[in-house]
């Protein structure tokens, strides 16, 4: 709500001018698709940084300066004030990237790039510019780190599109390290396909090659790739496969092939689904020149062209995509349907998380436990709870429970609690049974009965 000065006065907060000439800048981008804009680095001003504030995670780990949020906002204008002053005088600096590494659940691990606070800040304001114009080229099957998109619309889209589609093919592919090979020298020259101001260029250009301090204190200058986990990273990253793949197989692979095609992508996870052998042929064998031309390489152990037809379901293949297990089947009505499970990956992972969080969570009062574990489940059947994956969630919320009960038994050196107990338990706290939360359009209903 407006403070009372701004409503007397009718001014409007300085935040509020920048959405307003973001939103300027998307109408412009959506109305002329090959127009160039200039002096976008002076849209970088101390509202653009108020509201870049106002959006980043206040919560997330600090970067090299270990500046937290709290601290940054006991003097948040005065801060803002400077960041913004040294880019007026062209003396920003981007700082060293802090590298940590995440367990992927397979023995290997994710780098992840913590920027400074005052980099997060800066680079969500240039988000916020380049989302403003590259979402207005983004294809509709692009889901990933998208405004009002999401994985699970990817799953859903996916699902309903090869339900109702003639396909017959899929073309799994898996894309070697995508964020740490990106091309600096190809994503400046996309990034120019609408843009026309080296301010702005350059300013990206120093969070390509800023420092990235790893673990064991080393400096690495990277040639190559743009730390993922930092704030720009996302949108560069959709701006590179956009350019890359999206486009691409929209204005050429589309076109060459006969039968029906269909591409849906989350980040570098990617799907592509054909109705002829030799139209997914063709486009996995161009797949593979089309990325080398970028610097990019296919993982060809987890690349493959699979079967996938409603006219074969004995022969036909299941295949994995963002979390969940695609194959074909058959409803009780004896209606074609494409059905989906939580994967076993997945699965196990979850399950691993699980077994963690108990033995950090158990020796909190009951209450703050149970209150954490009904937000966990939901968290999770907002995400599985897909039509036809109940047994999955079931699974998942079975093993849980055991997993809980023997950790609360740990809480001390008192009497084991029996399971009739830890039931009573759960049914006090009432705790969140698995739920399918999808709802679907009335013809996809029939074919599910």
């Amino acid at each position: 709500m407006k403070s009372l000065k701004e409503t007397l006065t009718g001014r409007a907060r300085p935040e509020q001018l920048v959405q307003t000439s973001l939103k300027n800048i998307a109408r412009k981008a959506k109305r002329e698709k090959k127009y160039r804009f200039r002096d976008l680095y002076r849209q970088i001003n101390y509202g653009a940084l108020k509201l870049a504030w106002l959006e980043i995670n206040k919560k997330a780990a600090a970067g090299v300066d270990k500046i937290t949020a709290a601290e940054f906002e006991k003097n948040l204008e005065e801060n803002l004030q400077t960041i913004l002053k040294s880019l007026k005088e062209k003396r920003y600096h981007a700082k060293l990237v802090r590298r940590k590494y995440i367990d992927k659940g397979n023995g290997k691990k994710r780098p992840l790039g913590i920027p400074a606070l005052k980099d997060k800040i800066v680079q969500r304001a240039v988000t916020d510019i380049l989302e403003a114009i590259f979402e207005q080229d983004f294809i509709e099957n692009s889901y990933g780190y998208r405004p009002n998109k999401s994985a699970k619309e990817a799953v859903i889209n996916l699902s309903e599109e090869l339900n109702f589609g003639q396909y017959n093919y899929i073309v799994e592919a898996d894309i070697k390290g995508f964020f740490d090979n990106i091309d600096h020298d190809w994503l400046i020259k996309m990034l120019e396909q609408r843009i026309d101001d080296q301010q702005l260029i350059r300013l990206i250009k120093k969070w390509l090659k800023a420092g990235i301090l790893e673990e064991d204190n080393q400096i690495v200058y990277p040639k190559f790739g743009t730390p993922q986990g930092g704030i720009i990273s996302p949108v560069l990253a959709n701006i590179y496969l956009h350019f890359v793949l999206d486009n691409w197989f929209e204005k050429v692979i589309r076109e060459i092939t006969e039968g029906d095609t269909h591409f849906s992508r989350y980040a570098d996870d990617y799907i592509t689904a054909f109705r002829y052998r030799k139209d997914a042929e063709y486009f996995y064998s161009k797949m593979q020149e089309r990325v080398n031309k970028f610097g990019l390489k296919l993982s060809l152990e987890k690349s493959s062209i699979i079967l996938f037809s409603r006219f074969k379901k004995q022969g036909s293949k299941r295949f994995e995509f963002l979390g969940f297990e695609f194959s074909r089947s058959t409803s009780l009505r004896g209606k074609d349907i494409i059905k989906r499970r939580t994967s076993r990956k997945k699965l196990r992972k979850s399950i691993k998380n699980f077994r963690n969080w108990c033995k950090m969570m158990r020796n909190q009062k009951l209450k703050t436990l149970f209150k954490k574990l009904n937000a966990k489940l939901r968290g999770y059947y907002n995400y599985y709870g897909l039509i036809g994956n109940y047994d999955s969630l079931e699974e998942f919320f079975n093993i849980s429970l055991k997993i809980l009960y023997k950790w609360l038994n740990r809480r001390s050196q008192r009497k084991r609690m029996n399971w009739d107990k830890f039931e009573e338990i759960i049914g006090w706290y009432n705790v969140c049974k698995p739920k399918i939360v999808e709802k679907i359009n009335r013809q996809l209903r029939l074919n599910f009965a």
